[in-house]
């Protein structure tokens, strides 16, 4: 349930009820064209994954407001994506039979709907269905490049198999893989080896296709640590990434940003202290962070998010170290003392996992970092709430 103030009468950020996601637009702009213009020198087109935002707003300013092609993660996401004017989509999940009608449902509204599969039971499914449809769906096969998840091995016996059935019901269009295992690269030469193996893998799948005699339109890698380190995508046509947008913790501890370039971040409210714990209590717990402990293996464990003032500069040494429900508990880690903070204070957590968090809430409020304040920055007036699903 949406318990913020209605729009008019949310003017900073200290007027809507806590907790509430926020964006930083400013921040947001200048992530968006630092990949941008990667992938412009890199020659490949950049397919933006809206998972990490599930906003149109947000993905109107990837591409000049004009819609652009995007990755998806659900069909929920793809339908409402076409819904605003997106006709190039990919559905990077692998396809659940069940799921086709919704799929052809897209095709013949024009939207050019990519599906993904990995074994030769999808793959006659989709022929199927799209001979009884009387049109194309188009496949990506999906290439494993780190046993990170699902996807075949570039030399996977049954590639060629699987590229053949979708061919003969004119539904092939290429292949697909993602470095999963780049989360887990922790310097920037780890994450270009990671690059370097995604796209290896990619093209050498694609080649094997063609030496088949089957044809490849896209051959399509990403991820956001190694979309930010390839320096060499020759072979490929396309890079996705999403988590970019907004950036996190685990980006900013991988390297692959900094602190000041997180754009989400999550308003809670002081309200109860547990001096005999050293705890301060917040209104803002998991359903508000989400339970994503993605720093825990980092080397520096940010517990579920790090912690500013409501203006946005870091308080030094608090972190949210623990979740229930509906409560966050700050504490004060390496011995530093814990900070005055009133019930009422408000403050601002920056989460583990941009994805997971977002996902938590039904909008945003928006603010200009670029725009001067003392404490509680004014939420833009053309921005009131950006809404997901």
């Amino acid at each position: 349930m949406n318990t913020n103030l209605p729009p008019a009468a949310a003017k900073t950020l200290a007027d809507p009820d806590t907790p509430f996601a926020v964006v930083d637009v400013h921040k947001s702009l200048h992530n968006i064209e630092r990949l941008a213009s990667r992938a412009d020198r890199l020659g490949v087109t950049l397919r933006p994954h809206v998972k990490t935002a599930k906003s149109l707003d947000i993905a109107a300013l990837m591409h000049g407001g004009v819609p652009c092609p995007v990755t998806t993660s659900t069909l929920a996401e793809a339908e409402a994506f076409a819904d605003g004017g997106y006709t190039d989509i990919t559905y990077a999940v692998g396809i659940d039979p069940h799921k086709l009608p919704r799929v052809i449902a897209l095709l013949r509204r024009g939207v050019t709907l990519r599906i993904l599969l990995d074994s030769r039971e999808q793959a006659a499914l989709v022929a199927e269905a799209a001979r009884e449809a009387g049109l194309a769906i188009p496949a990506q096969i999906e290439i494993d490049c780190d046993g990170h998840r699902g996807g075949l091995k570039a030399d996977a016996p049954g590639l060629t198999d699987i590229g053949r059935i979708l061919h003969e019901a004119g539904c092939l269009d290429g292949v697909l893989t993602h470095a999963g295992e780049s989360y887990f690269a922790y310097t920037l030469e780890d994450q270009r080896l990671a690059a370097k193996n995604e796209r290896d893998t990619a093209v050498t799948a694609a080649e094997r296709l063609r030496a088949a005699g089957l044809p490849v339109h896209t051959v399509s890698v990403g991820s956001t640590p190694t979309a930010h380190a390839a320096d060499d995508l020759t072979g490929v046509t396309e890079l996705r990434a999403g988590n970019y947008v907004f950036f996190d913790l685990v980006m900013a501890g991988l390297g692959v940003c900094q602190l000041e370039d997180l754009a989400l971040s999550v308003v809670v409210t002081v309200i109860g202290h547990r001096p005999e714990y050293g705890w301060i209590v917040t209104d803002g717990g998991w359903m508000a962070m989400s339970r994503d402990r993605g720093t825990a293996g980092q080397a520096h464990d940010q517990g579920y998010g790090l912690v500013l003032d409501l203006a946005g500069n870091p308080i030094p040494n608090l972190v949210m170290s623990a979740a229930s429900q509906e409560h966050g508990t700050l504490t004060a880690r390496d011995g530093a003392d814990l900070p005055d903070l009133p019930v009422g204070t408000r403050l601002r957590i920056l989460p583990n996992h941009a994805c997971a968090t977002a996902a938590q809430h039904r909008g945003y409020h928006v603010i200009d970092s670029t725009q001067p304040t003392d404490s509680a920055p004014a939420i833009q007036a053309n921005w009131q709430r950006i809404t997901g699903w």
